[in-house]
């Protein structure tokens, strides 16, 4: 099936997964090119729907699919990157139980930036942790810069969007899973004094605010990473990769 028309009700219902409202009210949401496409066809992430525009050469492994044709003008009112390579799948989200999170998790509140929120989930990726909270309050897991930022890493580590982190502190509690929030405060350990012991609960915070003061009076410890004097604090993002990797050393 080829769509020629803008106004086609398919082509506006896609548009419409640019906006978290809809994407939330439909369960749904967009990715694009070939890289986000073939790790999500990697996992055990659902595939609603594939879109390619005419005269884009395909595998043909993609024909067992739900498989639409658009014309140029077409794919340039759904794509959002500046270089598109000619294809988009919809994707039905994923809702996970808690039972199934293991007890390697990061937490992270209210963290906004699309790239720092990437980085933070294709690090927990890379260092093994064993899924993701994001905090209401942080952008949208969905959001097309934020899945773009993970590179298929969204995939592949179970991640929680918009959770209530209170509840999961007390989850933690309840498990006996220790929580480490980083703080800059006189009562923080450098991180290298952490001894991991492959359980932990990490949280991570705001770019401009840090983690709530309440999150931390209910961690176990904070930590904090010892840095040159002359240095800028660090990315929210490169600092989880940090301490996750110091944490992924677990003997």
């Amino acid at each position: 099936m080829l769509i020629e028309s803008k106004q086609n009700k398919r082509v506006k219902n896609w548009r419409k997964l640019h906006k978290k409202k809809y994407r939330d009210q439909e369960g749904l949401f967009l990715i694009e090119g070939w890289h986000l496409i073939e790790e999500a066809m990697k996992s055990d992430w659902m595939i609603d729907e594939l879109i390619v525009l005419e005269g884009i050469e395909y595998p043909e492994s993609w024909d067992s699919y739900n498989l639409t044709f658009v014309t140029k003008p077409v794919f340039n009112e759904i794509a959002q990157t500046e270089s598109q390579q000619g294809v988009l799948a919809v994707v039905k989200q994923q809702i996970h139980g808690e039972q199934k999170l293991g007890q390697k998790l990061l937490l992270v509140d209210t963290v906004q930036d699309p790239g720092n929120v990437g980085t933070i989930i294709r690090s927990a990726l890379a260092f093994n942790a064993d899924a993701v909270i994001l905090g209401q309050g942080s952008v949208d897991l969905y959001n097309d810069k934020v899945v773009r930022a993970t590179q298929g890493g969204l995939f592949h580590v179970p991640v929680i969007n918009g959770g209530d982190l209170s509840q999961w502190i007390t989850h933690c509690h309840t498990h006996n899973i220790n929580i480490y929030a980083t703080a800059l405060d006189d009562q923080a350990m450098p991180l290298q004094d952490v001894e991991p012991n492959g359980t932990y609960a990490i949280i991570v915070g705001n770019e401009g605010e840090g983690v709530d003061s309440g999150l931390i009076n209910e961690a176990n410890e904070t930590v904090y990473i010892p840095i040159a004097h002359e240095s800028e604090s660090l990315n929210v993002g490169v600092a989880t990769s940090i301490v996750l990797y110091h944490f992924s050393q677990a003997t």
